[in-house]
């Protein structure tokens, strides 16, 4: 499990099948808006500049498989 918050929560996002979206991303930092199932509203945003949760973002991304949108 990651040791970043924002890692977690998105873990468990993808975990429980909700999509998500990229919001922001710059070189230094990512800002990741987690959607409902059902018509997309954004329930909540997760904003890091931590090494950890930019790596998991671009994994996921680059995942045919992930829940992003």
């Amino acid at each position: 499990m990651p040791e970043n918050p924002q890692a977690r929560a998105l873990l468990r996002w993808e975990e429980h099948g909700a999509p998500w979206r990229v919001a922001e991303r710059t070189p230094t930092s990512v800002t990741v808006s987690l959607l409902t199932c059902d018509d997309g509203t954004e329930m909540d945003r997760l904003v890091s500049s931590d090494p950890e949760f930019l790596a998991l973002v671009a994994r996921l991304l680059d995942d045919p498989e992930s829940g992003s949108v």
